[in-house]
């Protein structure tokens, strides 16, 4: 069988499980044959289909996230090495990069930057790799996403000036920083999630208490403390979350605008201090 006839058998299996069958399909083939997807399309279609695909391919059928299989996502203009344990970046959270780049748009650039709950170092090595002078400091309460976070930055070529922190939110940091980034857990305790989501990825990093909004009411007076004058925050928040958000950060003197992600919810709160 070609790589071109094992591809459609696969995508087609994989609709019932994905909504992405087909992109799913190259990237697990790609990965069989050690080539990146662009050459898979381009040079490989008609090769014989490699011996290892079938059981990437039943990995994925059992819904086992795509990026976890490959080891890796891409994410801005960066792509960062994942696994199990570490919450797989999502393009929504994309929103942040662009408001906190369009905040300093013909200012003064950040030259100190803060990411709570970095996982892989997702938002802080993003942000490095636009403002080259600026330093950071991702903060996570997991050992292994910490450590994926540190091996990104070294293949990054960002060590020397990103650093990371075993914490608790913002609990025994040092400010202040011109720019903090955060995407904190936000999805209600009852909420049925995805299987590749729910019986793959950390729970800890996605549930917040019975309305999601529990790290919300631990991150507002620290995210008060740590912006420097002129700063800002820029807040990852769930689709209709924003006016409970912004109530929770209004009572610690911090208000701003709202950013739409490319589905149109509110996925960003770029917060200042009043």
């Amino acid at each position: 069988m070609t790589t071109r006839e094992a591809l459609a058998l696969a995508a087609g299996k994989l609709s019932a499980v994905s909504a992405s069958p087909r992109l799913d399909a190259e990237l697990l083939m790609a990965l069989a044959l050690g080539v990146e997807r662009d050459a898979l399309i381009m040079r490989h279609l008609d090769d014989p289909a490699p011996d290892g695909f079938a059981a990437l391919l039943e990995r994925r059928l059992a819904h086992e996230p795509v990026a976890y299989i490959v080891g890796w996502r891409d994410f801005w203009t960066i792509r960062l090495k994942v696994g199990a344990g570490v919450l797989i970046p999502r393009a929504d959270s994309e929103t942040l990069i662009e408001a906190a780049l369009a905040h300093f748009k013909g200012a003064e650039p950040p030259a100190r930057i803060l990411d709570l709950g970095t996982g892989p170092g997702t938002l802080l090595l993003s942000a490095l790799s636009e403002w080259s002078a600026a330093s950071g400091l991702g903060v996570d309460a997991s050992h292994a996403a910490l450590r994926y976070a540190q091996d990104n930055a070294k293949t990054l070529g960002l060590s020397e000036r990103a650093d990371f922190q075993l914490g608790n939110w913002g609990e025994g940091v040092a400010g202040p920083f011109d720019l903090i980034l955060c995407n904190p857990p936000y999805v209600e305790a009852c909420v049925t999630l995805d299987r590749q989501v729910r019986d793959y990825e950390p729970a800890e990093a996605l549930f917040a208490g019975a309305d999601g909004l529990d790290d919300y009411r631990i991150l507002a007076p620290q995210l008060a403390r740590l912006t420097a004058p002129g700063g800002c925050i820029a807040l990852e928040i769930g689709a209709g979350q924003a006016d409970a958000v912004e109530c929770l950060m209004h009572g610690f003197g911090l208000a701003g605008s709202r950013h739409h992600d490319l589905g149109g919810h509110v996925r960003c709160l770029l917060l200042a201090k009043g």
